[in-house]
């Protein structure tokens, strides 16, 4: 039997990173860069396939990741809405004569770009207006 006093033998000493090896953040960084100077959008997919070009394994979570620290963000996306959202936004029961905020103009005006015009959008509300009634 071993000696549970002595080390094991047979186990590897820590590899510590030699100077050679690649800094991956550093390298999307430099692509991230070259791309802005050239007026591209840096994309994780188009970097990852240049860095893969070189190479280099990265993976879409981490080019992200760099990206936004770099103060690359994608850009939002626009949420989803409906002529019915609007409609009972206008008509909000309220005292007296209902105020139409700002906020239900972009949302009336969205639903109109939607709709295909102001003229098919009226249609649309008086139609909806025949069904409540």
């Amino acid at each position: 039997m071993a000696d549970p006093k002595k080390p094991a033998e047979n186990k590897k000493p820590i590899e510590k990173k030699s100077a050679a090896e690649i800094n991956k953040s550093e390298e999307i960084r430099k692509i991230a860069n070259g791309m802005k100077a050239k007026g591209e959008k840096p994309r994780p997919i188009t970097i990852i396939a240049a860095l893969k070009a070189k190479g280099v394994e990265v993976s879409s979570p981490q080019v992200s990741m760099v990206l936004k620290r770099m103060g690359f963000r994608p850009r939002k996306r626009r949420k989803s809405g409906d002529l019915a959202a609007v409609a009972a936004a206008v008509n909000k029961p309220g005292k007296g004569k209902s105020k139409i905020s700002v906020e239900d103009l972009v949302a009336a005006k969205k639903a109109v770009g939607r709709l295909g015009g102001l003229d098919r959008a009226l249609a649309a509300i008086e139609a909806l207006r025949q069904f409540e009634t």
